[in-house]
């Protein structure tokens, strides 16, 4: 069975589907960390399927995926730091109750 682009595309508007419903409907922080990964790895696929799928090879799909995966460990990174912070300070993850911006 041969792949084509468009099996690539609906594979990455499938997953990027499911991130966005997890962002969404979440109330986890932790969850919806997840979901935006999974967002950011549907991007992924269409670059590398974009990128090999030219008539004329080249990485630069490879590359921006790879700047993408280094970008969203730095994300993650930083934002389990500020939900470990507000659960200390809280007692919670749960987005709906976290309101530090209200003045």
């Amino acid at each position: 069975m041969i792949l084509t682009l468009l099996d690539f595309q609906i594979l990455a508007a499938a997953l990027f589907s499911l991130g966005l419903y997890g962002v969404l409907a979440r109330r986890s922080a932790v969850m919806v960390l997840m979901a935006v990964e999974l967002m950011l790895n549907a991007v992924n696929i269409n670059l590398v399927a974009f990128s090999a799928f030219r008539p004329i090879p080249v990485v630069t799909g490879q590359v921006i995926a790879i700047f993408v995966i280094t970008v969203a460990a730095a994300e993650v990174a930083l934002a389990l730091a500020v939900i470990m912070r507000l659960y200390r300070r809280r007692g919670t993850v749960n987005v709906d109750e976290i309101n530090l911006m209200k003045g």
